[in-house]
């Protein structure tokens, strides 16, 4: 299982584009068929495209950035994202979404005695965990939040096992 995140944003703008140009047609053979005068005149819209040649420097300009736009979109829709869930082994087709998975990791990290802060970063392959303490003495503490969240992602028993980066900051410095 590894459902993938939705390419609303493409979609959304593809979508609104092309109603817009429908919306456009409509209203123009509305007005045709009715016998108002055009929003948009199909004489000079199809005289300045017959007197529009393919070497003129606005005509590539143009189909550049509809073939860049394309490109785009294309990319947009055939390259992976985050996963949205992530499987979880076992027989089950299960699996945990990646809020899940970040927020149980942070409470864990949070649990430490001797952490104030715990703030974690979820990627693809790795875990980056900033930890902050009071203490002045942080020998120790690092270990002790990375046994901690390799506990946590035991029990959980994702897939694929990010690894767990620990940067660790005092607030306070020894004297």
């Amino acid at each position: 299982m590894k459902c993938r995140p939705r390419r609303t944003i493409p979609a959304t703008l593809t979508a609104l584009v092309l109603l817009a140009a429908c919306v456009l047609t409509a209203v123009v053979a509305i007005q045709l068929i009715t016998g108002q005068g055009a929003l948009v005149s199909y004489h000079s819209v199809a005289d300045a495209l017959h007197s529009t040649r393919w070497s003129d420097t606005t005509t590539l300009i143009a189909g550049g950035a509809f073939a860049l736009l394309g490109l785009l979109l294309l990319l947009a829709a055939l390259l992976p994202g985050k996963p949205t869930v992530l499987p979880l082994t076992g027989d089950l087709d299960a699996g945990i979404t990646r809020r899940s998975l970040l927020h149980a990791l942070q409470n864990t990290a949070s649990s430490v005695d001797g952490v104030s802060r715990a703030r974690l970063k979820l990627g693809r392959r790795r875990i980056v965990a900033r930890i902050r303490t009071d203490r002045t003495n942080t020998a120790g503490l690092a270990d002790a939040v990375s046994a901690a969240l390799d506990r946590c992602l035991d029990q959980l028993t994702p897939l694929v096992r990010p690894a767990v980066k620990i940067r660790l900051r005092a607030t306070r410095n020894a004297p």
